[in-house]
């Protein structure tokens, strides 16, 4: 069953890593129709919801080392399975920056240099933000991230609608944070579109491991604390 659980977070982190970043390096800028700012943090939520619902109920949906971790320290993943979770969300993600790189530079004038959704700060950041800024944004919004997904999954939350909820937490938090960090809160997320990018996006990506880490693991020890439950 452990093989079953990892390869649906395989495909989980695929689809959220693909789909969210294809939707900015594709369709964001697209001439005369693109989808801009809002229809990225659109498209990363729905990632979320429709992973969730369809793969769910066999790993549990993380399809981030952040909310593995925060899950695991508020009491709710056991942490013998953590690396193996971490591993095959990493794959996923380096998987579906591949394919979308393939894909991407099938354009002309394609420039993997100007970004491929990695995320940044400094100078690589949207809005130029600096370190301390883009690391907490990142450890805030991963925090927060994690609150959520705990009380929708909670046994006192209502059945069945735990997806959209998370779903349109991570469209709320792009919206804010798009323009600092161009939103991680998800290391594997940022791990495959940095490896491609190489260089500054590489020196930078050990802040979109720590901080979400980080905050991920204050989310889930806040909500077992404010709600007493595992």
């Amino acid at each position: 069953m452990s093989a079953k659980k990892y390869a649906a977070e395989v495909i989980g982190t695929f689809w959220l890593t693909f789909a969210g970043c294809g939707s900015a390096v594709i369709a964001a800028g697209f001439p005369q129709v693109g989808i801009g700012l809002l229809g990225v943090a659109l498209a990363f939520g729905l990632t979320v919801v429709t992973m969730a619902y369809a793969v769910g109920h066999i790993s549990g949906g993380h399809f981030n080392p952040a909310v593995t971790i925060g899950l695991a320290a508020g009491g709710r993943f056991p942490a013998s399975q953590v690396p193996g979770y971490i591993v095959s969300q990493v794959i996923g993600g380096i998987a579906a920056a591949a394919v979308l790189y393939f894909i991407a530079s099938g354009a002309p004038g394609f420039d993997v240099a100007k970004g491929f959704a990695s995320n940044g700060y400094g100078e690589h950041s949207p809005g130029k933000y600096g370190l301390g800024a883009a690391f907490v944004m990142e450890f805030v919004m991963t925090a927060v991230f994690l609150f959520v997904i705990f009380g929708a999954t909670s046994k006192q939350a209502p059945v069945g609608f735990a997806p959209l909820a998370i779903g349109l937490a991570l469209v709320l938090i792009h919206l804010v944070s798009i323009p600092v960090t161009n939103t991680s809160v998800n290391p594997a997320r940022s791990t495959g579109p940095a490896l491609f990018v190489g260089g500054w996006a590489i020196s930078q990506l050990w802040l979109f491991w720590l901080a979400p880490i980080l905050g991920g693991i204050c989310g889930g020890v806040l909500y077992r604390w404010i709600n007493d439950e595992a």
